[in-house]
């Protein structure tokens, strides 16, 4: 599919260059990110996260009620175009995004929170994710408007995300538990390898999608950049406010800033037709909370290691 780019051309007349090839690679992708992180999750860290309930609250409450919440409210504010609060409302409703382990432990978070919370909220996105978006988006008319021109099957939505999130945490998990020491040797390649093509496809969307960025990104710069700031500074003062210590506070600021705009991109184009609006903000989303979670990590690493030594 061409790219279709005018500066004249109606916000949902967009077309990404994204066609059901690209849908399947970014599929399988997002499921093999999954299962690579799965592989280094154990029945213990849940257990782990249930014996700290309030940090397990904190997490939940940061990431599936708060910023979704949140999110509507500054909609209510902003009143940006009904598609482009489609996007946002769908960004909130998905899960942190699997590069936040990462970013936590460059941060200096914790790095066992940041990666049971991860397992826990993919667990618990199967029904969220679907619930937050129909949830939100009907209470707004614009985008409740949309929501009734598509077909939008809960249980089909339900199943998506089950099978490309669900099924390869619970396959990692098992792998994990009856032979964790080929679980160590597949995670050891894996893991960096499938973020390493999660980049590269990032990349080649970017690329592939010059011109439609070009024309179009001045849309959504400031709302996706807003959005990011806002969900980091909500989850740091979450946690903040709950007298969390201040490497969790980091974690669960990583956790609800770091979506995974992948899942959106994927979901916007399976059940929505790519609607022009959401997968532009989608899509610079995906590309700009990589920087700057890159950069907040960067910060409060460095900020981490200047302490230790005038310790």
């Amino acid at each position: 599919m061409l790219l279709q780019t005018s500066p004249t051309i109606p916000i949902d007349d967009i077309k990404i260059n994204f066609d059901t090839n690209g849908l399947w690679i970014l599929n399988i992708a997002i499921a093999v990110i999954m299962f690579g992180v799965s592989l280094g999750i154990s029945i213990n860290d849940f257990k782990r996260l249930f014996k700290k309930p309030k940090i397990l609250f904190v997490g939940v409450l940061s990431q599936f009620i708060l910023l979704p919440a949140a999110t509507f409210l500054a909609i209510l504010l902003i009143e940006p175009h009904p598609s482009f609060a489609l996007g946002m409302l769908m960004i909130a409703a998905c899960p942190g995004g699997n590069v936040s382990n990462f970013f936590s432990k460059m941060a200096g978070g914790n790095a066992a929170l940041s990666v049971s919370l991860t397992a826990f909220a993919t667990a618990v996105c199967i029904f969220m994710t679907p619930f937050n978006l129909q949830f939100w988006g009907s209470l707004y008319p614009p985008t409740n408007a949309i929501l009734e021109t598509v077909s939008l099957d809960w249980l089909s939505l339900l199943e998506l995300v089950s099978l490309i999130l669900g099924v390869p945490l619970l396959l990692g998990m098992l792998i994990k538990h009856h032979h964790s020491k080929i679980a160590h040797k597949i995670e050891k390649i894996l893991k960096p390898l499938s973020m390493l093509v999660f980049i590269a496809l990032i990349g080649i969307a970017f690329s592939q999608n010059l011109e439609v960025f070009a024309d179009h990104i001045h849309h959504v710069i400031f709302l996706v950049i807003f959005h990011n700031i806002f969900a980091f500074i909500l989850g740091f003062y979450t946690a903040k406010s709950f007298g969390l210590n201040y490497q969790d506070t980091k974690t669960i600021a990583m956790e609800t800033g770091i979506q995974n705009g992948g899942l959106g991109l994927l979901l916007i184009f399976g059940f929505f037709d790519g609607l022009g609006g959401m997968a532009l903000l989608a899509a610079f989303w995906g590309i700009w909370d990589v920087f700057s979670g890159i950069a907040l990590a960067s910060y409060w690493g460095k900020k981490r290691n200047i302490k230790i030594l005038i310790k």
